[in-house]
């Protein structure tokens, strides 16, 4: 007997009835399980009962506004990967940016168009699972990542970055933590792609008084997130060691690791954010510095290599 397809969970948070009722019945005709909240107060209660797909917040609300509750939900890890889509009749360019940097992912304007809203839901629930299954790869792979927006606040980390955060800054929460100003203005500058190498690695000393941390820029990896890689003190990564023993850039390193940990091309551009065409081309780049001819042989030496370390 087939079971029914699964339906998007999606908190509706609106103090209006009628707009919690003009979106339950769209929402619901589109196929969506609607669960309404009143209230940012009531919202946060509903999340930790039931973990949304999406969730639609009211910017501005009495009591706890919309951006306050959004916060707020970032902190639940649980929800690290729940798109909040910001809904308000004010538009101007400051309580858009508000709302992103409350951690929301898109903004519409009041009165809402249904079918403009459920597409752009969509789209947003697609991206959210692409993140998320690279995000469980790179977690069951034991790598040092984390993502920060441009302005400097953490969006994800892999559990291990998180034990080194959280050793180095008291300030440290494994959701919402704001990058040191250092690393801020850093990760800016690396951002806009400015040359040299000054651009590309940060190494600061946490509040904690242990060794320090040296953050490493990957790259770009969606609309306005970075991906970072940590190490500490003076141990090398594996893309350090390869880069520097085998005089590659930055970028064929991070390939040539995944390639010698066994990664399909497709699975090493889920994890780096890159197209498989584009792995390809670092691979005969990569191919062309080791004088050897194929992903075997690259694998072997970058085997070789790290074992010498």
């Amino acid at each position: 007997m087939n079971s029914l397809p699964r339906r998007d969970i999606v908190v509706v948070v609106d103090d209006s009835p009628e707009t919690l009722s003009f979106l339950t019945d769209a929402l619901e005709e589109a196929g969506f399980t609607v669960l309404v909240s009143p209230s940012g107060e009531k919202a946060l209660a509903v999340v930790e009962e039931v973990t949304p797909d999406i969730i639609l917040m009211d910017a501005i609300m009495p009591g706890m506004d919309g951006y306050e509750t959004c916060r707020r939900l970032r902190r639940n890890k649980n929800l690290a990967y729940v798109p909040v889509i910001f809904m308000t009749g004010v538009s101007e360019t400051e309580h858009v940016v508000k709302g992103l940097e409350a951690g929301g992912v898109d903004y519409v304007t009041k009165p809402i168009v249904a079918n403009e809203l459920i597409a752009r839901m969509h789209v947003h629930l697609a991206n959210a699972r692409l993140g998320q299954s690279a995000r469980f790869a790179l977690d069951a792979a034991g790598r040092f990542l984390l993502a920060a927006n441009s302005a400097g606040r953490m969006m994800w980390c892999t559990p291990q970055a998180g034990r080194l955060l959280g050793s180095a800054f008291a300030a440290f929460e494994s959701s919402s933590f704001l990058l040191p100003a250092e690393v801020r203005g850093w990760l800016r500058r690396s951002g806009e792609g400015r040359p040299g190498a000054a651009a590309q690695t940060l190494a600061l000393a946490g509040d904690s008084g242990g060794p320090p941390l040296q953050f490493s820029y990957v790259g770009q990896i969606g609309p306005d997130e970075f991906l970072l890689r940590l190490t500490e003190g003076g141990i090398a990564a594996d893309e350090i060691i390869l880069k520097e023993r085998l005089a590659l850039t930055p970028r064929e390193a991070d390939v040539l690791s995944w390639l010698a940990r066994g990664k399909s091309n497709r699975d090493i551009g889920a994890i780096l954010g890159l197209s498989p065409r584009t792995v390809n081309k670092h691979l005969e780049q990569i191919f062309a510095k080791l004088g050897v001819e194929n992903r075997a042989a690259a694998a072997a030496l970058a085997v070789r290599t790290l074992g010498g370390g």
